[in-house]
């Protein structure tokens, strides 16, 4: 009840004496409605204020300042302008680095013969004999590298040689092949007794033999497609493919030669001893070397310009179909005939030099064409032979060495090669007439080289064809204009034409890059 009278009585109040009700909120609301404009004004009085204040304290934004950063003070505005330029200075500075750096990676300079180090194993038996096959190719000043015997030889003044030096000492290692010799180890220790001499600006290692010949302007083309600063173990196979079932097809054959970059060979020193012990058993020193490049984890990347020549006879179908590869090595000189007749081994191979000077990346590659005419096949292996055959032999047939050699397993047949070969003809009209080289020379008003090629003069039985017979051609000239950029392009074939020649006894051709749509055909 008492709460009843209270509510009455707040309701008689807000009663009017005419008896309305009165407004609660008719006074607040004017009150409100004033407070909020005060409000109002003084804050946008406040942010002119301040608006004016920062424009009038703050200096202009510094061209390389912060976007987001302004000045208290013209001290503090200072410091903080230098900082702010140096740490961007910084930054692109580390930038540009790394540029720098990336397009290094990319286009290093370029491998030179100086950066290359050659490893050769020799004898003291065998040196007084093989010492004139590394004289031919050695140029003492433009190359570095060691020959290594197992014992001291006599030596003489400006031989132009490289140094000599004594291999260490191997009689702590276990050998066990009863075929082989102990040497072995000792060769196969020579790319790390090389890296120990601390030679500088060092790219690549190449190991060969005292009986190997190299076309070392080839040898740089080769290495500087790869990249030096990774680990490479590079070479070639044998020719026989029993001898690659007996050792590896993984291996690269040390006879022929093969290349290892620095890194792994700073690799290889560190580990080589210590995998010598575990192998007692193996032959030879390639087959130890790659027995640690498995260790290592480093696969032989093949490059079949590194000839090991595992074959006995006449190297000439070999060479006169060689790969579309720079030639880079020769082994095995004293087991086959000499290159070109009637010449000792070292002649043969002093006469090879002379267009290897003239345009060593053409040497010994193949062009094939026809003399449409007269119905002949031509093959030039430029820099060594020309061949003119009888009839039309297309050039799956010509870029197959023909089996002028004999197999390193003297009672292995044909089928025991590593590669494709055709068999010598048996037709007497497809008996090749052979012109070796005889001269070449460099002609500055054409810019081409000039090489001729004399008939071998050997019997030809007789031929029944009716067809002009090729023995009437005594001679065979060849143009070409040296391409030292040959490799920088993908592999291919150059092409050969035959021109006109104002003698019969002599045929022309000109060898060069092959033009637009043009093909070995007749």
């Amino acid at each position: 009840m008492k709460g009843n009278g209270t509510e009455k009585l707040l309701w008689d109040h807000m009663r009017s004496p005419s008896g309305n009700p009165v407004s609660v909120s008719a006074v607040p609301s004017r009150v409100l409605t004033k407070l909020l404009v005060f409000l109002i004004l003084v804050i946008s009085v406040t942010y002119i204020i301040y608006t004016l204040k920062l424009v009038s304290t703050s200096s202009p934004c510094h061209q390389q300042g912060s976007f987001n950063s302004y000045h208290l003070s013209p001290s503090s505005s200072s410091r903080t302008s230098n900082i702010t330029v140096a740490a961007v200075q910084a930054r692109r500075n580390r930038t540009a680095q790394v540029v720098r750096l990336e397009e290094n990676r990319k286009s290093p300079q370029a491998t030179g013969l100086h950066q290359i180090v050659f490893g050769i194993a020799a004898s003291a038996r065998l040196w007084e004999q093989r010492k004139h096959y590394i004289k031919v190719w050695w140029r003492p000043d433009k190359m570095r590298g060691i020959v290594w015997l197992d014992k001291p030889v006599k030596t003489h003044k400006d031989e132009g040689l490289p140094p000599l030096k004594i291999s260490d000492e191997t009689s702590q290692f276990p050998y066990t092949n009863r075929q082989g010799h102990r040497s072995a180890i000792r060769i196969s220790r020579i790319v790390s007794e090389t890296l120990r001499l601390g030679m500088k600006n060092v790219r690549w290692f190449v190991m060969g033999d005292d009986d190997t010949v190299f076309i070392p302007e080839n040898l740089v083309r080769v290495l500087s497609k790869y990249d030096h600063n990774q680990f490479y173990y590079i070479g070639s196979l044998s020719e026989s493919h029993l001898q690659n079932i007996y050792f590896s097809y993984g291996m690269a054959y040390g006879g022929g030669g093969f290349a290892i970059s620095y890194p792994l060979a700073k690799a290889l020193d560190k580990m080589q001893d210590r995998c010598i012990q575990r192998y007692p058993g193996l032959y030879g020193s390639d087959d130890r070397m790659q027995a640690c490049m498995a260790e290592l984890g480093v696969p032989l990347t093949k490059e079949l310009g590194f000839h090991q020549y595992d074959v006995y006879g006449n190297l000439f179908g070999l060479l006169a179909a060689h790969p579309v590869t720079p030639l880079v090595s020769l082994h095995h000189i004293d087991v086959v005939e000499p290159i070109f007749p009637n010449v000792t081994r070292v002649e043969a191979l002093q006469r090879l030099m002379v267009p290897k000077k003239l345009d060593s990346a053409g040497l010994m590659q193949q062009s094939i064409c026809y003399d449409k005419p007269k119905s002949w096949t031509v093959s030039v292996s430029w820099g060594f032979a020309v061949q003119i055959i009888r009839g039309v032999l297309s050039p799956r047939e010509m870029e197959m060495p023909s089996r002028t050699f004999l197999n390193w397993y003297r009672r292995a047949d044909y089928t025991a090669y590593a590669f494709n070969t055709r068999p010598v003809t048996r037709n007497p009209c497809q008996k090749p007439f052979v012109f070796y080289l005889s001269t070449a020379r460099y002609d500055p008003a054409t810019k081409q080289t000039v090489s001729e090629y004399l008939r071998h003069q050997v019997p030809h039985p007789a031929c029944r064809w009716k067809m002009p017979d090729p023995a009437g051609v005594e001679s065979v000239v060849v143009y070409k204009r040296p391409d030292p950029h040959l490799w920088d392009k993908s592999p291919r074939r150059n092409c050969c034409r035959i021109l006109p020649s104002v003698k019969s006894e002599s045929m022309v051709i000109d060898v060069g890059v092959c033009r637009e749509g043009e093909i070995s055909e007749i």
